[in-house]
Order: structure tokens, then C-alpha cells, then sequence
């Protein structure tokens, strides 16, 4: 009896680590999408919208949680000091094709107010480089997102 009251609070234990450990790796994707948005010093009402968009199709949560979460992330990237630490997470916990998928929607936010901005070019192509995209999925991330349609991106 007590072995089966240790391994419930142990597979609680492993949930707890499990969902915090997600928490985290999501919390980097979402700070790297507001380092796109404020690279060029503009925070856009478009790229706002991009990002809750972004965020809601990846996290699959409520509106308040996603204000909540989306604010907790910028906080987040104001208080770094490099891309690395993001970068780091994204390495230690992603697989290349979500790698590549992050890259992807670092364009749509890039991409959502209509222009891209060379300093929103750099951030892109210095996570790409830090999470090993190779430059040819850099490129053709770049090129699917560039060629939809506004609305879609």
C-alpha cells in the first residue's frame, strides 16, 4: 500500500515537472515572437493581433490566459539581455521541424504590419543561427510566409 502511495505522488510529481518544463519552452517561443515585434521599435496593433494569433493556435488556451501569457512573455524579453537564453531553451527542448515552424511564425510576426524591417531580417536570421535552421529553411520559411496572402499571414 505504501509503494502505491509513493508512485502516486511521484507520477504527480513527474506532471507537476512535466507541465512546467512546457511552460518554459513555450514561454521561450512566445518571447522570441515579441523580440521580432520590437526589434524595429514599433509595437504595432498588426503584430499584436499576430502574436495572439500565433499564440492561440500553438497553445490552444483562453483569451485571458493568452493576454496573461503574451504579457508575461514580453516581460520576459524586456528583462533579458540576449537572445540566448530563448535560443537555449528552444535547443534543449525542440525538434528541428519545430525549429523550422518557429522560424516560420518569427515571419508572420515580421511580416503582419505590411513590411519587413532589416532589424526584424537580423533577429530572424540570428535565432535561425542559434537554433541550427539550416539557411536553406530560413530562406524558404521566408518565402512561404512573404507569399501568402496578407490575411493569411
Amino acid at each position: 500500500m505504501l509503494k502505491s502511495i509513493q508512485n502516486i505522488f511521484q507520477h504527480k510529481k513527474q506532471e507537476v515537472s512535466d507541465s512546467s518544463e512546457i511552460y518554459q519552452r513555450e514561454l521561450a517561443y512566445a518571447s522570441l515572437l515579441v523580440e521580432v515585434i520590437k526589434s524595429d521599435d514599433k509595437f504595432d496593433d498588426r503584430e499584436r493581433a499576430k502574436l495572439f494569433d500565433v499564440l492561440s493556435k500553438k497553445l490552444k488556451i483562453h483569451d485571458d490566459e493568452l493576454q496573461n501569457f503574451a504579457d508575461l512573455a514580453e516581460k520576459k524579453s524586456d528583462d533579458s539581455t540576449s537572445l540566448f537564453e530563448f535560443t537555449r531553451e528552444i535547443n534543449d527542448k525542440y525538434e528541428y521541424d519545430e525549429k523550422v515552424k518557429l522560424i516560420e511564425d518569427l515571419w508572420r510576426i515580421a511580416y503582419s504590419d505590411g513590411q519587413l524591417d532589416k532589424y526584424e531580417d537580423y533577429v530572424i536570421r540570428k535565432v535561425a543561427d542559434l537554433i541550427y535552421v539550416t539557411h536553406s529553411d530560413f530562406i524558404k520559411s521566408k518565402l512561404i510566409i512573404k507569399n501568402q496572402p496578407t490575411s493569411e499571414v
